[in-house]
């Protein structure tokens, strides 16, 4: 019998994205039955699929309950998670950088700070170019960069909501030299891209004036990049590795192991890559 897969989107996508609409056809040729459900809807019986394969779930982080609620069903129903829900509720919090910074994985440096410690942790950095980013977030939100101790950092220190926090220099590299993804599907590298801020902005993201462009990885990128994938454990379905290079050095920012976009229009073969990884799980 064919097996039936759900594909996890948010109500705003409920249709997948455009770049994304082309996996359903690959899903298909590789013998499965993909059908897109949004992952909020109380009315998808989720035990009626072989499994859930997560793609555009962009609002998990501001409904985080929710989603890890909504994970423990799915785990109730013994219904498969692409990738894993363990996977995913590790990374979904971006403190698992320090657990790999312990694993030998070179990150950005980075500390963790919640309520009034984070002012103590941002007068520590006084005079510095610092980013601080919640620890659960997505897309820059409550990111907020300046220099420590300035007064219109200490005002937007103000604003943020009572969260926990990374801390972490902000990285000239970024603007210069732009931020790697690195792709992966069963382990396996597939393509990668680097992403620019737009002018004066540290924001890679397109929807706040980023651009992206295809690249080959060099040998250390590509191996940095390996090498931190492997320490977050067995080779995931999908993986998206970011990261930016400071002297000479790899360092990683994030493994994207969730929701991650794919940049399939920089590597259209991408789309059967990951439909046949999907079809050998099941």
């Amino acid at each position: 019998m064919t097996k039936r897969i759900a594909l996890a989107t948010s109500a705003e996508l409920a249709e997948l994205l455009p770049d994304d609409r082309p996996l359903l056809a690959a899903l298909r040729a590789a013998g499965l039955d993909p059908v897109v459900e949004v992952w909020t809807d109380p009315s998808v019986d989720w035990s009626a699929y072989d499994a859930v394969l997560l793609r555009t779930v962009w609002d998990y982080f501001r409904l985080y309950d929710e989603f890890t609620e909504w994970l423990a069903q799915l785990d109730k129903a013994d219904v498969p998670v692409l990738n894993d829900t363990g996977t995913v509720r590790w990374n979904s919090d971006k403190q698992y950088l320090l657990e790999l910074r312990e694993r030998g994985v070179a990150i950005v440096p980075s500390q963790i700070a919640a309520g009034a410690c984070l002012r103590e942790v941002v007068a520590g950095l006084s005079g510095q170019q610092i980013v601080i980013k919640p620890t659960v977030s997505g897309n820059a939100l409550h990111t907020v960069r300046g220099v420590a101790g300035s007064p219109e950092l200490d005002q937007a220190l103000a604003e943020l909501p009572d969260v926990v926090y990374l801390v972490q220099p902000f990285l000239p590299e970024i603007q210069s030299d732009g931020e790697w993804s690195l792709l992966f599907f069963d382990g396996e590298f597939s393509h990668a891209v680097v992403k620019r801020p737009a002018d004066g902005d540290y924001r890679v993201q397109e929807s706040h004036g980023g651009r992206t462009e295809a690249a080959d990885p060099t040998p250390h990128v590509l191996e940095s990049a390996q090498t931190a994938l492997a320490a977050s454990g067995p080779a995931p379905v999908y993986a998206r590795v970011d990261g930016v290079v400071v002297n000479g050095r790899f360092l990683l920012m994030e493994i994207e192991l969730i929701e991650p976009y794919l940049f399939f229009p920089q590597s259209p073969e991408a789309i059967t890559k990951l439909a046949t990884a999907v079809a050998a799980r099941l």
